[in-house]
């Protein structure tokens, strides 16, 4: 184990060592004897905040195609999706709104000053490794400033290479075909170029029509139906190409990371189905790109700094050539360079502190008539510490944001100015019981994005910064067995959150359209209840069984003479939850999964005619994994929404009805 004071070095040797290890059989070298340091145990134990993750076969064995899919199975989350494989997807926690969640992608957050959410239909699995979910933030002190200023956070970890003894290369290909004429086609080439450096390029291709059957039913306010017929979805093609390059390299006390990435697509964007039009003329193009630099270096046995730079190009053409409506032919240009110096030092055995800076810089650029060329310009500075006990461990952090905008064509607005303070604690109270007792409190803010302040179709000028406090109270128990190696966990956590001025994107009948408004005040009170049990059946087979439970109680509390004061915010429900049961062997997989969401409102007003029903979905995965001659292959099949189920996530946005996919895999 390592010791604490040596923590700030085996985290920094280790994290980067990993992007090149390979295992030895015979003696090991100082590089491969760091990269054997079991600092997982050690950085469990000083997390005060345990997080939501599937990783590894886990994450591969759903029936899931980005990681919006994925995010479906953890607790507090809602997902909003407007359908199909092209659909916008965005995530919301605890009912904080999308623009409180950050993204992170290999430790760097995805901006969008544009419209501040992040579209995670974006990111494929192909290449991921973990999907992590942090509620309040992530509990640790050496991170850039920008990771402490969410109500919660994303982290996407994506594949690294590892290599054994004499290999060099490893290369990857799979093929999905699925309902809508999908066709996914990806590969993977991983090379080891010396004992210190290795690259790895992955490459994706996604195709599909988009074309879905589904059943359309509605009812009049009194009860009577007013539309039920079933249809094929239309203008939800997509074409999609990713292309994403890694360097891995080490130096002496530490290494860094060199990421290039790029995503070109073509959509059509199928929109709302209301007043009996089936069909509509919107289209969307993205053609975004970015490349990120980190590093980190030991620079004592108690100091250790982490650096991180980034250039973000993303271009949208959105058209709408339907006839009914007016043409629109546009195209936004938005550009970002971030910066960030982090930087730890352990005071004391058990007790350390750090300070990171981070610089962002924004700009918008349209071809729209009077468009403002909005420009953003945000200093991030936070001070944190934290002290770990062999029972207790506490953190605390600041983080000051500065932040001015600059508009070509408006008066520019002043700049703004906040602290936002968080207070973590976990207790272990018995040490002969496997439980922890943790609690925090923090409040987060967020500005109004671009499109919100000044867009001519759908801006607000008026609108006022949001903030929000988060107070969170949980339990968690886990345990293992024998003689089964049965592992079994259990997890509670209570929260109550406050959300001042709280801003709201509603579509205007056109999904890239918006209309923006504060609700606000909000007050939420929510449960998230989470359950894992892992049995070894036999020598060679195990059991998995995961489950969680939310919920939410999310009110508009703004105005006592509102007809909708005290009623549920649009499109929270009060109960949701999932459950995967999977079995597994060293050649075959069989997985189950159920996810539900109950009863919720589409508008602002909890009346009959804005209730939406409860939905639910069973998906069924399986995989088969042999070998042919010196590759490795692996079959996959599934079947989603087993029993057919009609439902919308969104109002008027129909979800597939039963759809399947096979797929092949082959590594050598």
């Amino acid at each position: 184990m390592v010791h604490a004071s040596r923590l700030p070095v085996a985290v920094a040797l280790a994290f980067y060592s990993c992007a090149c290890m390979f295992a030895q059989q015979g003696k090991l070298d100082s590089m491969q004897h760091v990269a054997e340091v079991v600092v997982t145990q050690q950085l469990t134990y000083r997390e005060v905040i345990p997080h939501q993750s599937l990783k590894g076969e886990a994450l591969q064995r759903l029936s899931s195609l980005s990681v919006a899919d994925a995010l479906r199975y953890f607790s507090g989350v809602q997902l909003k999706d407007y359908g199909g494989v092209g659909g916008l997807k965005t995530v919301n926690v605890r009912s904080m709104g999308s623009h409180h969640v950050g993204v992170f992608y290999d430790g760097v957050e995805v901006g969008n000053a544009q419209n501040g959410v992040v579209d995670l239909g974006q990111f494929s699995l192909d290449n991921v490794e973990e999907v992590s979910l942090y509620n309040g933030q992530k509990s640790a002190i050496f991170q850039p400033a920008t990771e402490f200023g969410n109500a919660g956070s994303v982290y996407i970890r994506t594949r690294r290479p590892k290599f054994s003894e004499g290999e060099h290369r490893h290369l990857r290909t799979a093929v999905k075909l699925a309902s809508s004429d999908m066709l996914r086609i990806s590969s993977l080439w991983e090379e080891r170029i010396s004992a210190s450096l290795c690259s790895s390029l992955n490459a994706e291709v996604l195709s599909s029509s988009g074309k879905y059957k589904f059943r359309y039913r509605r009812k009049n306010a009194d009860g009577s139906v007013a539309y039920d017929t079933t249809a094929v979805r239309q203008n939800g093609d997509i074409w999609a190409v990713r292309l994403e390059g890694n360097l891995h390299g080490l130096f002496n006390g530490g290494g860094w990371a060199l990421k290039g990435y790029t995503y070109h697509s073509q959509r059509g964007i199928p929109g709302a189905i209301v007043s009996n039009v089936w069909r509509r003329g919107e289209r969307q193009g993205d053609h975004n790109s970015f490349v990120q630099l980190s590093g980190q270096k030991a620079i004592s046995s108690s100091f250790s700094t982490r650096w991180l730079a980034k250039y973000a190009y993303y271009n949208t053409h959105y058209v709408n050539r339907d006839s009914t409506t007016r043409h629109v032919d546009n195209r936004y240009r938005q550009q970002e360079v971030y910066l960030s110096s982090s930087n730890v030092v352990e005071l004391l055995p058990g007790w350390s502190a750090s300070l990171s800076y981070d610089f962002r810089f924004h700009t918008l650029r349209a071809d729209l008539p009077l468009f403002a060329y909005p420009h953003r310009f945000t200093n991030l500075m936070s001070v944190a510490t934290a002290y770990n006990h062999r029972r207790f461990s506490i953190q605390a952090s600041l983080l000051g944001n500065s932040i001015k905008d600059h508009a070509r064509t408006l008066v520019s607005r002043k700049s703004t100015q906040t602290l936002t303070p968080a207070l973590f604690m976990n207790v272990a109270p018995w040490s002969a019981v496997p439980m922890t007792v943790r609690a925090y409190v923090k409040k987060s803010f967020r500005m109004p994005t671009f499109n919100d302040l000044f867009y001519t179709d759908m801006g607000n000028a008026a609108l006022n910064p949001e903030s929000a406090i988060q107070y969170n109270i949980g339990v968690n128990y886990s345990t293992l067995s024998q003689p089964r190696s049965t592992r079994v966990s259990l997890s509670m956590d209570v929260y109550y959150n406050t959300v001042h001025d709280k801003i709201v994107a509603y579509p205007k009948g056109q999904q890239f359209r918006w209309t923006m408004l504060n609700l606000g005040r909000v007050h939420i009170k929510g449960m998230d209840v989470e359950a894992q049990v892992i049995q070894q059946l036999t020598p060679t087979w195990r059991l998995d069984v995961r489950a969680q439970y939310t919920y939410q109680d999310a009110r508009d509390v703004t105005n006592p003479t509102d007809t909708y004061y005290h009623h549920q915010i649009p499109y929270v429900p009060w109960h949701s939850g999932s459950l995967v049961v999977g079995v597994a062997s060293d050649r075959w997989t069989l997985d189950y999964s159920f996810i539900y969401v109950g009863k919720r409102y589409n508008q602002q007003e909890n009346i009959r005619y804005n209730y939406m029903q409860p939905w639910y979905t069973n998906d069924v995965h399986g995989s088969y994994s042999f070998k042919w001659g010196k590759k490795r292959c692996r079959l996959t099949a599934e079947v989603n929404n087993l029993l057919d189920q009609d439902y919308d996530v969104i109002l008027n946005y129909p979800m597939p009805k039963r759809n399947y996919a096979v797929g092949l895999t082959v590594e050598m």
